[in-house]
């Protein structure tokens, strides 16, 4: 691993970095949306345990810089993060803890966790970040690392989401959702073919999460897939449906997973299904 206090910091003038090409085996998948509250950090949380629970080994970043919260969603209290990281003060490993409840001892996964209400980070110079990327790919024993990315288009999240390997776009079926999905979908396309020549073969698959069942959500998907092939020239895959569970939002308060407390509820069938098809 880079050592992170000594080379996080640009060489004024330096070139934004390339995006880092993974080492053989590992592959980083970012979760992404237009808008906070269509579930994009809970999915990201449920996707680490149910790739987990396949054997895969599975680091999750908190990477909505200035507004993290999946330490909140699980109940944890890490004794440092991200931002100890970026300033010098911590490496890596110094940071990232294990989240492994007794009762689901398989699907325990690693959390490097993100610092909340530093607006600093939010605006964090992306030759940094890129270092930051690069540090991360580099980490020893992971065949998985999730991105949870903030909401909306800051240049950091639109860096980071034209970096990855797969990018899943999440979004309910509400008109400000579709709308600001589809505003990420477009900016991707047009970072990724900056920054690479194959961006038009990117991994970009969409999550209509919160559906009333799964008809609803293969029309919703509809819709954003037919304005994306209209004026992007290629729509997104379908990656996945979630639908709308009572169980979610109580296994939220509850500090848990859905996967933990309610293996059985139809959110928890959803997300399995959506791992599955992630490792085919």
């Amino acid at each position: 691993m880079m050592d992170m206090t000594q080379s996080m910091y640009p060489v004024p003038g330096d070139p934004l970095p390339p995006a880092v090409r993974a080492p053989s085996g590992l592959r980083m998948i970012a979760v992404a949306s237009g808008k906070g509250g269509v579930g994009k950090t809970w999915l990201s949380i449920a996707l680490a345990q149910g790739l987990a629970l396949r054997g895969k080994r599975v680091l999750l970043v908190d990477c909505d810089l200035g507004l993290a919260n999946i330490d909140i969603q699980l109940g944890l209290m890490p004794p440092h993060d991200l931002a100890a990281v970026l300033v010098g003060r911590r490496s890596l490993k110094d940071v990232i803890i294990t989240h492994a409840p007794a009762a689901l001892p398989n699907g325990a996964f690693d959390i490097l966790p993100g610092r909340s209400g530093a607006a600093s980070l939010a605006v964090l110079d992306l030759a940094i970040l890129g270092r930051l990327l690069d540090a991360i790919r580099r980490l020893q024993g992971y065949d998985t690392v999730l991105l949870d990315l903030g909401a909306g288009i800051d240049p950091a999240t639109r860096f980071l989401a034209a970096a990855v390997d797969t990018l899943l776009v999440v979004s309910t079926d509400e008109p400000t959702a579709l709308a600001d999905a589809y505003a990420v979908l477009k900016l991707q396309a047009r970072d990724r073919r900056a920054r690479d020549d194959r961006a038009l073969d990117a991994d970009v698959r969409l999550v209509i999460n919160q559906c009333s069942s799964a008809a609803s959500g293969r029309r919703t998907y509809a819709v954003l897939a037919r304005a994306c092939g209209t004026f992007l020239g290629k729509a997104p895959s379908l990656a996945g449906i979630v639908r709308r569970d009572g169980r979610v939002p109580e296994s939220i308060r509850r500090q848990t997973t859905i996967l933990l407390r309610h293996p059985n509820a139809q959110a928890a069938e959803d997300v399995g299904r959506l791992v599955d098809a992630l490792l085919r």
